[in-house]
């Protein structure tokens, strides 16, 4: 049988504990948050070092737009323009001084 002094001391005990686990698991969220963050901007380096590399554009002469708006699992869309300077003289009586391409992009936002 418990004595008249030990009565409430688990919930004392739990008063005493239930701030240090929040804080770990405040802690462990936090570090899931960082490390998908890391995820994200690595996969973002990637892909820009992959579009850099296999490309040989001017960036002068390059313009990008990108429209996000929402969150998670809305659309994010993105367009690029790119200003070709037609070389030579015998292109140059056939086509203009300078040709517009243009391309566009739509995916999922993967993280809001």
């Amino acid at each position: 049988m418990r004595t008249r002094r030990e009565r409430g001391s688990a919930v004392v005990e739990l008063a005493l504990l239930l701030p240090v686990l929040f804080l770990v698991l405040l802690a462990v969220v936090q570090v899931g948050v960082i490390a998908r963050d890391r995820l994200v901007l690595e996969e973002a380096e990637v892909r820009a070092a992959v579009l850099r590399a296999a490309s040989a554009l001017d960036p002068a002469r390059l313009e990008l737009d990108i429209v996000r708006e929402g969150a998670q699992g809305d659309v994010v869309a993105v367009g690029v323009r790119y200003r070709v300077r037609v070389a030579g003289p015998i292109a140059g009586w056939l086509l203009p001084a300078e040709v517009a391409l243009r391309a566009t992009a739509a995916m999922r936002q993967e993280v809001g």
